[in-house]
């Protein structure tokens, strides 16, 4: 078989088979006339040394490379903003997009270069070393965008400047007078919501406020997160007066469960989020948060797939877009 570094052929494969190259693309190409067990032993030899059909090459001719966007989890307003972005880039460079979950079945980095992928954009999902070879091995490049683990050091990636974000939107919330402001993030090990939970502490540090143990609770990004996090909070024996969020998600739970407990939001309770979707803007109050360019990182992600898909080097191996915080309504001094 061939050395590492050259890709599997036919030729490979029928001779390690002790057959003709015609026989092997009969088999490639699902065509008959060939014995059961000839068929079967041709067929182990493809999976085992992860033969690529080359069916991607009309795909290239035409100057159309498509990309495999996946994603994990729920479709929710984050993932669809950055979506767009991908989209609308991809349009305008005239390469085709296919979106879909994240699918671990055996081969699938093979089968995404057999249906003629040219490189994987990965949304917030958790890829393993294991994964990096399949995806190597195939052939495909990957660019991670927001990624929620640290990725290997070798994997392009696209995030925004969580930390910064972390900082702004705590300061704010110090500037009107809050001392006792409480965290609700996102999973604990999440790079994103760690480094937003870390510009939280470097705040309230640098202001020396207090940081309870019981004001900083990790979650998911979901509104169920915020909804039980602040029933927590508002149980403690001294309950913030104002609540930062890892997401907008997360926010609006935290507004419904003050609602619930008879609190008005920002007069008794204010809250910032994360990301600035649409949901921010139709919340009631709304939602001041921190915004993330996020059809900008999908847009980023998508240039730097072509780039490596075209086998040319990124521009950045991290590329790393600015927050900015957008002040609206759901924040006030405390006791109004």
């Amino acid at each position: 078989m061939p050395p590492n570094g050259r890709r599997t052929t036919l030729a490979d494969i029928a001779q390690a088979a002790g057959v003709s190259v015609a026989t092997v693309s009969k088999v490639v190409n699902g065509r008959g006339e060939v014995a059961p067990r000839t068929r079967a032993r041709v067929q182990e030899l493809l999976q085992q040394h992860d033969y690529l059909a080359p069916v991607f090459r009309h795909t290239e001719a035409v100057g159309s490379p498509t990309i495999e966007v996946q994603f994990q989890g729920s479709l929710k307003s984050y993932v669809a903003e950055t979506l767009e972005g991908i989209m609308d880039s991809a349009a305008e460079a005239g390469a085709s997009v296919v979106i879909s979950k994240v699918c671990r079945a055996p081969h699938w980095a093979r089968d995404l270069a057999s249906a003629g992928r040219r490189a994987v954009i990965a949304v917030t999902s958790v890829y393993t070393a294991t994964h990096l070879r399949e995806l190597a091995r195939a052939g495909l490049p990957l660019v991670v965008l927001d990624p929620l683990h640290l990725p290997d050091s070798r994997v392009n990636s696209v995030g925004a400047t969580n930390f910064a974000g972390g900082l702004a939107a705590t300061r704010h919330l110090l500037s009107l007078g809050h001392r006792r402001i409480a965290y609700l993030g996102g999973p604990g090990m999440a790079v994103c919501n760690q480094a937003r939970m870390h510009g939280y502490r470097a705040a309230m540090e640098a202001e020396g406020a207090p940081v309870p143990d019981a004001y900083v609770r990790p979650g998911e990004f979901t509104y169920e997160t915020g909804l039980l996090g602040t029933a927590a909070l508002l149980d403690l024996e001294e309950p913030p007066t104002a609540v930062f969020t890892g997401n907008d998600e997360i926010a609006l739970g935290v507004i419904e469960a003050a609602r619930a407990r008879g609190l008005r939001v920002p007069e008794d309770l204010s809250v910032v989020g994360f990301d600035d979707t649409h949901l921010a803007q139709m919340a009631s109050p709304p939602l001041t948060t921190v915004r993330q360019p996020l059809r900008e990182m999908g847009a980023a992600a998508l240039r730097t797939a072509l780039r490596l898909a075209n086998g040319e080097k990124a521009e950045s191996h991290h590329i790393e877009l600015a927050t900015e915080l957008v002040v609206r309504a759901s924040t006030a001094p405390p006791g109004g």
